[in-house]
């Protein structure tokens, strides 16, 4: 049984109300989210009303009205359409609500598809089995009889109303559900009386049975009940006489809207299946209203015509289509989609319009979002057809038209790392042959694409070699490496006229072929921010080299372009646009970085919970110089309440809205939008959802109240000054005047301080000044973070290179693991070792070959044994089986790792890990022999050996595939002689490994090659000198830690307040018993664990809980000053600080020194220079260097300098005296050496220390 809420009764065969309770019923709350969506889809100010608009209306179309008495947009359905005395109208039946409204045609709107997923939240029921009487009354025969009628009596709705109304339990049985309503069985629960409704009706003469026998015998007899009947209860009875006498109490008093009186509006309201008539099929068409969809459903019929004089005749009681055909048949007529709805709703629904994009240009560009009509080649349209592209997407639709008329061009897009973004539109341009007809007497490419990596230089030649839509561009691809003369003997086919290259490998071309580029007249940025970040200097150079070749006078009639197409916004862009784009174009798609392009201000304030209302209103200027306009968002309802009730106290003029007054978004943007005077302050108060409704973009600073979660909504607040945004396209002096500073104001409480690690690298990039206090915390969410990664394999490019690139992204560990990594294998001599399987150039599996009882060679002889007896195919091959696979002569041992589906093939392959040779690769399933148990046992014999000291050049973190084919040729398969540094696990490092030949006949051994001087002779690679200082650091890291871990500052906070606390201020001791109750809540909220880590450790000194007590609480304002930033007193002295020492090298000319740091991308550094020391220190994979150079002579502090060249720091020091060093340093250091790569050519000879820079020894350098 159901329980039920009646909200209005038409009669007792129209009940309009719905479920509260029962099974597979939608929750209050979706209902509630419902109305707030669609109050702010259809309040939105920016909404092109037109487009929303249904493209006809009619009689039983689903709608979307706004109701003046909810102040709400609502879901309808059209009951009839007339005209009025303006406009025609539309009577609409709210569907959630049961409620009617007459609307202006021009007011409805057409729904969107995420509004129709729930069901109609009121339901039409009706009485089941029951059919109403009318009393017949024969004045000629002067007898009155109960027949059926084809309509309730009033007297019988009042009734059932009444005993609504003393009722308080509605209960109800579904019997049966027809087209537009579902027949019920009412049961009432009046003072703990439970009736049934249905029968109380037929028991008072209101109704009888509804029964198709019993109907045809009363029609022929002409009356169901020949004796005289006289009603109970006529119109005018009191209801509580009527209560009295079913013995019920006298209870709530009637409400007026279960009632609805039928007067002038009779008409409209007893159309209760909204009929509409077709004139081709000549047949009603019967709308009928389901509880989870809206169909049409035609049934054919004709007009009856009725004399005035006859009776009118009791409607046939027949049965109907049962539930599933009629499910069945709704849900293939809402897949026919019959309704003519607007088929832009989907775009809107997808907020695909320029509200989210930022384009600054000279030119107005007009989107193109059809791929039928961009301006790209025909060919290549096809092959983005074969692909399947879904393009172009609001990125695209800006930026290729733009592309396409040869405007220098920029573009920040989430997508900017995917080469169809610019290839198409720059394509059809490159094509236009006229356009080059005067550049015939050069040869050389005439556009050159610059990929920040090997990898991508490959993806895009392949993707433009397979679109077979380059035409005669012919485009090649050139990578050189460091050897000598090949950027000499590199050479580029003439006919190519498009060249893909990196940064490197272009500024090495320039240097020995410059003249081969005279024709270059476009240049395209991939991945920009990755190039500037990886290659500054080599960028700087093409730049200038590229500006110095479209400047020269015959070039005039070229069209010159520059593409750079960026994921992010880094501030050497700002430089390529200013100084080498003519008239750019920017197009920013993705909001936040739109704010770091727009030069916002960023501001981080911190602040207990409790006082960020006090916080926020000291960070407002109320009585500015220009006029401000701020926006204050926050992330509830009720916070805005709070905050508008601060701010309206303090401000002349502030105003809110939120999802409860969305109806006032008119209202309040008319008042934003008006012109103020300088001294004004506008404040508006609203939350996330509402903000985007109410289009607001001229904004000067935004307070973030409540805190983003996400840093796609941290920018869709920032775009909210997006007119105030600085503009690059616009020329120096152009702007009428110069435009407000837009600033953010970030609020952080202890609330949402350990999810700030995702707002903080953005911050970092905007130029925010951060508090240490929030850096430390920072530092140890990462720290926690990767001791979570303890169950995960060590970073590969941590292994083979020393370093991370990014170890916040990497899902690898960077940390050691005292169980995972115990070493296996021995940790220092001389080994043999066996490659087998070459995976990169410096990072081999084999095998550790023993000159007595190897156990490889036991373990090969034995399985050839047992398979030359006996050979047995798996049955079933499953996924982390062990198996053997038979190769020639040899047996492997193959751990199976994937198993896909064979569904009907009869053979299959398998992906399998060789155990003892380390490689993975298919096999067929087919092959697999079945293992015994007493090989499974035996572990695996291959070892990863590593090469330590190489890396590629150019700062790549993975080699090239030429380099691997060249090692693996040359040492696969062949015995190596190695010295093993280190082993972690399964891993060891070896540091030489040379290949050793005995010669025949004689008992010598010479050295054939070094592996390591192999990979450097490639070209391809280069010297990592702090490749083991760094894995040393990474292992001795295990035990002493590069700063105080949050026990150990926890554990000196307490040892010293412990010692204090009988000397405690009285002053913090008061502090500490009015706060008590913030500062738990606060410790509640954020720091539930160190408050135990606390109080266990301050047991250890007063074991009594008074004491204990008073301990906490003097150590409490202390700990929310340290971890929730509040103004502390002088916190204790931490414990020391671990710090490594880098690697330097250095090297002098007559009035420098200049030193290079070894550390690879260092962040947070820091460089002091006094008049004979120098103080650096930087972070590289969460750990600190430190270095405190005692220098040997005195420098001039004022005219030093530090840089990154190289993705290296360089530090330059000025002697005060002209004249040679002996050394750097004063005292010796094993981490500082002279670099022997730079000599400074002079006229007399120089001396050249020999020595780490440490004492006196030299040797004379002659130069002749």
């Amino acid at each position: 049984m159901l329980i039920f809420c009646i909200c209005k009764v038409e009669d007792p065969g129209c009940l309009w109300g719905r479920v509260l309770k029962g099974p597979g019923l939608q929750g209050e709350n979706e209902y509630n989210d419902l109305q707030v969506k669609m109050n702010l889809f259809y309040h939105e100010v920016d909404l092109d009303v037109q487009k929303v608009k249904p493209t006809t209306l009619e009689e039983g179309q689903l709608c979307v009205v706004f109701c003046p008495a909810m102040r709400s947009w609502c879901r309808a359905t059209v009951e009839s359409l007339f005209l009025g005395s303006v406009r025609s109208q539309a009577m609409c039946f709210l569907v959630d609500h049961g409620e009617r409204v007459i609307v202006s045609t021009e007011d409805v709107r057409a729904p969107l598809d995420k509004f129709l997923q729930l069901p109609f939240r009121m339901q039409r029921f009706q009485l089941a089995r029951i059919h109403p009487m009318r009393l017949k009354v024969s004045i000629c025969h002067e007898t009155a009889h109960l027949v059926p009628s084809p309509q309730w009596d009033r007297s019988a709705t009042k009734y059932l109303h009444d005993l609504l109304q003393a009722s308080t339990l509605v209960e109800a049985f579904l019997c049966e559900t027809h087209a537009n309503c579902t027949a019920v069985e009412l049961y009432l629960t009046i003072r703990n009386v439970k009736i049934c409704v249905n029968d109380d009706l037929v028991v008072k003469k209101f109704a009888c049975f509804s029964s198709g026998k019993a109907m045809a015998r009363g029609e022929q007899s002409g009356s169901g009940d020949h004796s005289p009947t006289s009603l109970a209860w006529d119109d005018i009875a009191s209801p509580h006489k009527i209560l009295e006498m079913n013995g019920c109490c006298t209870v709530r008093p009637p409400h007026s809207r279960f009632l609805t009186r039928r007067g002038m509006n009779d008409k409209y309201l007893s159309r209760k299946y909204c009929f509409t008539w077709s004139d081709t099929n000549e047949s009603w068409c019967v709308v009928y209203i389901f509880t989870d969809l809206f169909v049409c459903v035609k049934h054919s019929g004709t007009r009856d015509t009725h004399d005035n004089n006859t009776e009118l005749q009791e409607p046939a009681f027949c049965q109907g289509p049962n539930t599933t055909d009629q499910l069945v048949c709704a849900r293939l007529l809402q897949l026919l989609n019959p309704d003519p709805l607007n088929l832009c709703l989907e775009c809107l629904d997808d907020n695909c319009s320029s509200s989210g994009v930022l384009v600054h240009s000279v030119v107005p560009i007009s989107p193109c979002s059809s791929l039928s009509r961009a301006a790209i080649t025909p060919q290549f349209r096809k092959f983005l057809l074969r692909r399947k592209y879904s393009g172009p997407n609001l990125a695209e639709s800006y930026f290729w038209p733009a592309v396409a008329r040869g405007c220098d061009t920029l573009l920040v897009s989430s997508g900017g790392g995917d080469p169809l973004s610019y290839l198409p539109p720059l394509l059809a341009q490159l094509q236009l042959a006229s356009v080059y007809s005067t550049f015939t007497a050069h040869t050389g490419p005439i556009a050159v694409i610059l990929c920040p990596s090997w990898e991508k230089v490959q993806s895009v030649l392949e993707l433009l070699e397979h679109s077979q839509a380059t035409g005669n561009l012919r485009p090649a691809a050139v990578l050189l490496g460091l050897g000598k003369g090949e950027a000499k003997r590199s050479k580029i086919h003439t006919n190519c006229q498009l060249l893909v290259t990196t940064p490197f490998s272009l500024s090495r071309l320039l240097e020995e072929q410059c003249f081969q580029f005279l024709r270059l007249c476009h240049l395209v940025l991939d991945e920009a921010h990755e190039l500037f970040s990886r290659a500054p200097d080599q960028m700087a150079a093409i730049l200038e080299y590229f500006k110095k070749v479209v400047s020269r006078e015959e070039t005039g009639t070229c069209p010159r372009q520059m593409v750079a197409v960026s994921r992010h916004w880094s501030q050497e862009l700002e430089g390529v646009v200013q100084e080498h784009m003519l008239n750019p174009c920017i197009i920013v798609t993705v909001t936040e970085e739109a704010a770091l392009y727009g030069g916002v201000h960023q501001m981080v304030l911190l602040c207990l919970e409790c006082n960020k209302t006090s916080v926020l209103l000291s960070s407002l200027d109320f009585n500015p110089s220009i006029p401000q306009k701020t926006l204050i968002i926050t992330n509830s309802a009720k916070e805005v309440e709070h905050v508008y009730k601060a701010v309206s106290s303090a401000a002349v003029f502030s105003l809110k809205v939120h999802e409860g007054l969305a109806y006032q978004f008119d209202f309040v943007v008319e008042q934003w939008k008006k012109d103020i005077d300088p001294g004004t302050q506008v404040i508006l108060v609203t939350t996330n959802d509402c903000m985007k409704a109410l289009g607001i973009r001229d904004a000067t600073c935004v307070v973030h109240y409540g805190f983003p979660s996400s840093p796609k909504l941290f920018g869709n607040r920032l775009f909210c000054m997006s007119d105030n945004f600085r503009n690059l396209s616009e020329k120096v002096g152009s702007s009428k005047g110069l435009a407000p500073t837009v600033r953010s104001v970030l609020i952080l409480s202890e609330r949402n301080a350990r999810h700030v690690s995702g707002v903080l690298r953005y911050l970092r990039r905007a130029g925010a000044a951060l508090p240490s206090e929030l850096l430390q915390f920072a530092q140890g969410v990462q720290q926690a973070r990767e001791e979570q990664k303890t169950d995960r394999v060590l970073c590969s490019h941590l292994k083979s290179l020393g370093f991370c690139r990014d170890s916040t992204l990497c899902p690898d560990r960077h940390i050691i693991n005292k169980t995972l990594d115990r070493p296996l294998h021995p940790e220092n001599g001389t080994i043999l070792v066996l490659p087998l399987y070459i995976k990169s150039a410096n990072v081999y599996y084999g095998r550790i070959v023993k000159q007595k009882d190897d156990p490889y060679e036991i373990l090969a002889a034995e399985m050839c044994s047992h398979y030359a007896k006996e050979r047995l195919f798996a049955k079933e091959v499953v996924e982390g089986g062990l198996y053997a696979v038979q190769e020639e002569d040899i047996y492997s041992r193959v751990h199976v790792t994937k198993v896909p589906d064979r569904r009907d093939q009869l053979f299959s392959s398998v992906t399998a890990h060789f155990l003892d040779e380390g490689r993975t690769q298919e096999v067929k399933s087919h092959q697999l022999l079945q293992l015994p148990p007493e090989f499974q046992s035996l572990p695996s014999q291959a070892v990863e050996i590593i090469l330590c000291r190489a890396q590629p050049i150019d700062g790549e973190m993975d080699w090239d595939p030429k380099v691997t084919r060249v090692i693996s040729l040359k040492i696969k398969g062949k015995l190596h002689q190695a010295k093993v540094v280190m082993c972690l696990g399964n891993t060891v490092w070896v540091d030489p490994m040379i290949r050793m030949t005995r010669l025949p006949g004689l008992k010598t051994v010479i050295n054939e090659y070094n592996v390591h001087a192999e990979v450097l002779a490639t070209g391809m690679g280069t010297t990592n000198p702090g490749h083991l200082e760094l894995l040393r650091a990474l292992c001795l890291g295990e035990f002493e830690a590069e700063a105080p871990s949050l026990e150990q500052r926890v554990q000196a906070a307490e040892d010293v307040l412990a010692n204090r606390m009988k000397a405690a201020l009285v002053s913090v001791l008061n502090w500490a018993q009015k706060n008590w109750y913030c500062a738990v809540c606060g410790l509640a909220v954020g720091g539930c664990h160190i408050a135990k880590i606390l109080l266990a450790r301050v047991r250890k000194y007063r074991p009594h809980r008074d004491d204990t007590v008073g301990i906490i609480k003097s150590n409490l304002k202390f700990f929310l000053s340290f971890f929730f930033f509040c103004s502390p007193p002088p916190p204790p002295p931490p414990p020391p600080i671990f710090s490594f020492h880098p690697q330097i090298k250095w090297f002098q000319a007559k009035e420098t020194v200049t030193l290079r740091v070894k550390l690879l991308n260092p962040i947070n550094q820091n460089c002091e220079f006094f008049t004979n020391r120098v103080l650096y220190s930087a972070y590289v994979n969460n750990r600190r260097y430190c270095a405190n150079l005692d220098l040997h002579s005195d420098i001039s502090m004022d005219q030093c300098s530090w840089e990154m060249n190289c993705n290296e720091p360089v530090i330059k020091l000025v002697k005060k005296k002209k004249g040679e060093w002996k050394s750097l340093l004063k005292y010796k250091s094993y981490f500082v050496s002279y670099d022997f790569d730079h000599f400074e050519d002079e006229e007399a000879p120089l001396s050249k220390p020999v020595s780490n820079g440490m004492h006196g020894i030299f040797v004379k350098l002659n130069t002749n």
